[in-house]
């Protein structure tokens, strides 16, 4: 099954991509500048107003934060966060047109510290972690990837203690089972949206008695 961003949802045809659409920065330094995505990829992008909800929750977390955008789409949830002053970002989607244009946008703004890398998601969280403040966790709507990718993080040690974690899903489906570590702070519904943050906390100690 795709693990990208870009193949999620069949309802949103390349045809209706024809023309290229745009997003824009709302926030920080490159407040304002707009981000393209390619006409060759279907990707669902993180609603304006969602955005400015999610970085006003992050507050004074985003500066300095090491993050990772998953299923990273048009990677506007990791452009948001190097733009208010996020030390790195790493972006992981399969799509090579969406990556193509990814790799442009952080070269012609002349981003610091950002990595993309063109992988299945789950594949990349397979291999040697290197741990994360601040994960945004966007999967396609349509897949079941979302608790294997909560998962993985989890169990292969890719969140730093007290690192903040941001859920995007189907408003109606609901979340699946996520790690018990997860303590959930905030959580929103947009249209069919339904958006959540959870602080990674260490796991309760056995009860010896």
């Amino acid at each position: 099954m795709s693990a990208g961003k870009s193949g999620s949802r069949a309802a949103v045809s390349v045809r209706r991509a024809g023309r290229a659409r745009v997003l824009r920065i709302i926030g920080g330094t490159w407040r304002g500048k707009k981000l393209r995505f390619p006409a060759s990829a279907a990707i669902r992008p993180t609603p304006d107003r969602v955005r400015e909800t999610l970085f006003n929750w992050l507050g004074a977390r985003t500066p300095g934060a090491r993050a990772l955008d998953l299923f990273a789409g048009s990677g506007a949830l990791g452009l948001e966060a190097l733009s208010r002053g996020a030390s790195h970002v790493t972006f992981v989607e399969q799509d090579e047109a969406a990556v193509r244009e990814l790799r442009a946008r952080l070269a012609e703004w002349q981003a610091g510290d950002a990595r993309v890398a063109r992988a299945d998601a789950l594949h990349y969280l397979a291999g040697e972690a290197r741990p994360f403040d601040l994960v945004f966790l966007d999967p396609p709507f349509a897949s079941e990837l979302l608790g294997e990718a909560a998962r993985l993080l989890e169990e292969r040690h890719w969140l730093k203690p007290g690192a903040l974690i941001y859920v995007e899903c189907a408003a109606r489906a609901g979340l699946p089972p996520l790690p018990a570590p997860w303590r959930p702070l905030k959580a929103k519904q947009a249209g069919e949206v339904g958006y959540h943050l959870f602080a990674h906390t260490a796991p309760l100690a056995a009860d010896t008695a």
